[in-house]
């Protein structure tokens, strides 16, 4: 099955007085109850060309060669405002990331911009995704921006392969694809690949929604379509009810009023 099939666009003029209560099209909802998966797009929702620009700044990945990032980690309020949680460093076990360059450690970077999380269209976004899920108040949301660029052959995942982030609550959303050829993603129901549930090209704007304790997805190598010039793919990840021990441990010793997942 291919995922496109799934994408929705907007009508800005017909937008309900709560912003956030047609964020998502019904389809949405509905995909993710019945097959764990959804597609759809952010488009008319946010700025994409201005979202463009912060990754234009990220600082090199120092665990990971060849890629860029920041991450921060958020929270709503009672009020259901956004917050910034403060640091906390990412933490993913031997179970959920193959790759030794990250599985198991303690991995530190800075944060996301005050410019970025300044943006209405961002705290929009944090807080339909949020609703989406149905989050409560102080549960912690890993967002991150991230990516690749440069020549030859490269791989996003940088050794990951079929994988699962270690999250109930999963969305990957492209910001740039430039001269890109590859980077196409898979689902799986399970991690050894022998049960594929779709395939799809995202283009910048496309966001894949996933509960990310109930399948497995991976991301093709990247290669330049014009190879005088370099590439660039760069996306958000946000994320949230961590099933990761390790990741949770390290969140109550930062946030020690945080709403974990602690019960899977």
């Amino acid at each position: 099955m291919k995922l496109e099939t799934l994408k929705h666009g907007f009508d800005l003029t017909s937008m309900p007085l709560d912003p956030l209560a047609d964020y998502w099209p019904a389809s949405t909802t509905t995909s993710l109850a019945q097959r764990d998966w959804a597609l759809t797009d952010v488009r008319s929702r946010l700025d994409l060309e201005a979202w463009q620009t912060f990754a234009d700044d990220l600082p090199r990945d120092p665990y990971v060669n060849c890629r860029w990032k920041r991450m921060s980690w958020l929270a709503l309020d009672e009020r259901g405002d956004v917050r910034d949680m403060g640091h906390c460093p990412m933490a993913q076990g031997g179970a959920f990331n193959d790759a030794e360059s990250m599985a198991d450690r303690l991995r530190y970077y800075d944060p996301l911009t005050s410019d970025f999380l300044a943006r209405p269209d961002v705290k929009a976004f944090v807080r339909a995704w949020a609703r989406l899920w149905n989050l409560a108040a102080h549960e912690p949301i890993l967002m991150q921006i991230t990516g690749v660029r440069g020549e030859g052959l490269v791989d996003p995942l940088q050794g990951q392969g079929i994988h699962a982030d270690g999250c109930k609550a999963l969305s990957i959303l492209v910001l740039k694809r430039e001269n890109v050829s590859g980077a196409d993603n898979h689902l799986y129901a399970d991690k050894a690949g022998t049960q594929p549930l779709a395939d799809a090209t995202l283009a910048p704007g496309d966001i894949l929604h996933l509960r990310d304790d109930r399948l497995y997805h991976s991301v093709d190598g990247i290669t330049q379509e014009n190879p005088a010039i370099p590439f660039e793919r760069f996306i958000i990840i946000i994320n949230s009810r961590f099933v990761d021990d390790f990741q949770n441990r390290i969140l109550r010793r930062h946030f020690p009023d945080a709403v974990l997942n602690e019960t899977r």
